[in-house]
């Protein structure tokens, strides 16, 4: 059986997520209008909305009662 490569990150997983958002972003600007521009920022949004979901399950408040 194969093992798995595994690592630390060394960033925060929001970080990443505001990176990549940042990221992407970056490339629409760039872009004409069309439909890989808004592909881009569709894709942008979506990251966005991931962080803010992670960080609403992260938050001590949300957590299950023992």
């Amino acid at each position: 059986m194969e093992t798995r490569r595994r690592f630390k990150q060394t960033s925060t997983f929001e970080y990443r997520l505001a990176q990549e958002a940042t990221n992407l972003r970056q490339q629409a600007e760039g872009m004409p209008h069309g439909i890989r521009r808004d592909e881009l920022l569709r894709k942008a949004d979506q990251i966005d909305v991931a962080g803010h979901v992670n960080t609403w399950l992260t938050s001590p408040g949300s957590r299950a009662p023992t």
